[in-house]
């Protein structure tokens, strides 16, 4: 039995969408558990489209921090006259401590003193032990590990999907007379960026070395449509480009259907890899044994971190302008081993489950 009731949890965790989907394995070894268990998760819009309606998410009070202190003010009245068993605060920041203040529970679980940034650990009443870094997926199990609850199998169940959905993802398929193969142009910090031209170059032969569709995904940033518009003037035969299309569900059922997805470090990356679909990652400005694809596709992953030999640790430092170093045939290294690899034993996709 967990050491604390969970007949009603709160889960603190706003940011990034791959944060986002670090945190649904936990909440299925929770429910898995605890199957009466009810979750409210507070979240930022962006991510909350995608896991609206999971069967692990009972309820999402949005936080959106673009209001400022209105938004703060708004989580607070939302919270006000909820009450939880446990708070679990997977946030090491003052603004997630401060929404934990919020939310009314006897027990607020947060990450140790040595891990929690700007004081966080002060906001909580019980604090997961110390642990050397880890990747973050197995981070987030710790809480699972203080709590006493199994997180073995891993499972994310991403979805689920509804009809629109499926249908929709069936009407973008059906332009294509071949496979696809979705790349991430770009991500929320541009040291993490690889170059357009690069992309352009990769797009061109997947296309005519290995029979593949790409297809250019992201939202319409200035950097993800600037490098939209390099790779289409640069490439021979212009990949599809769907930025801005489907919002994040969409996103994942372009990715869902795929043979293979290119992309930095950031969020597709690990939907790519909770969808189970073959991924080649270009990491170089975050620590990949921190970030990198958990537990699967390692060897398709391209280490720009690391000097050549490196035995580095796993840290939160970051290291510019390594992403430049990665080279093209780096890149179809990775696709010529996909295809001898994985290509015939996991073909993508063609409904939403």
């Amino acid at each position: 039995m967990s050491r604390v009731p969970l007949d009603r949890v709160c889960i603190v965790m706003m940011s990034a969408v791959g944060d986002a989907v670090h945190v649904l394995p936990v909440l299925t070894a929770l429910k898995r558990h605890h199957p009466a268990m009810h979750v409210t998760w507070v979240l930022q819009p962006g991510p909350a489209t995608l896991v609206r309606g999971h069967r692990c998410v009972d309820e999402i009070v949005l936080f959106d921090r673009t209001k400022g202190l209105r938004g703060f003010l708004d989580i607070r009245r939302a919270l006000a006259g909820r009450r939880f068993d446990l708070v679990i605060d997977l946030q090491v920041y003052f603004k997630a401590g401060i929404i934990t203040t919020f939310a009314h529970a006897p027990v607020k679980l947060g990450f140790d003193r040595a891990r929690a940034r700007d004081a966080n650990w002060l906001f909580t009443t019980h604090r997961i032990p110390p642990h050397a870094m880890q990747h973050v997926q197995d981070q987030y199990f710790e809480f699972c590990d203080w709590l006493g609850v199994p997180h073995e199998p891993v499972t994310w169940d991403l979805g689920p999907w509804n009809d629109a959905e499926r249908q929709w993802q069936r009407d973008f398929l059906a332009r294509f007379d071949r496979p696809i193969a979705p790349i991430v142009v770009a991500t929320s910090k541009p040291q993490k960026d690889w170059l357009p031209e690069r992309w352009a170059e990769v797009s061109d032969a997947l296309y005519h070395d290995f029979g593949l569709q790409p297809v250019l995904v992201g939202a319409r940033s200035p950097r993800e449509v600037h490098a939209e518009r390099v790779i289409l003037e640069r490439t021979r035969t212009k990949p599809y480009s769907a930025l801005g299309q489907g919002g994040l569900r969409g996103l994942a059922g372009i990715i869902a259907a795929s043979a293979l997805v290119l992309t930095p470090d950031t969020g597709p990356l690990h939907m790519t890899v909770a969808l189970d679909r073959p991924v080649i990652s270009l990491i170089g400005y975050s620590n990949p044994k921190r970030v990198g694809p958990y537990r699967k596709f390692g060897d398709l992953m391209i280490d720009a971190y690391g000097e050549p030999g490196e035995d580095y640790p796993i840290s939160m430092e970051n290291r510019l302008d390594r992403m430049p170093r990665i080279t093209v045939q780096q890149v179809l290294d990775r696709v010529e081993r996909w295809r001898s690899t994985y290509f015939r034993a996991s073909r993508p996709v063609t409904a939403l489950g």
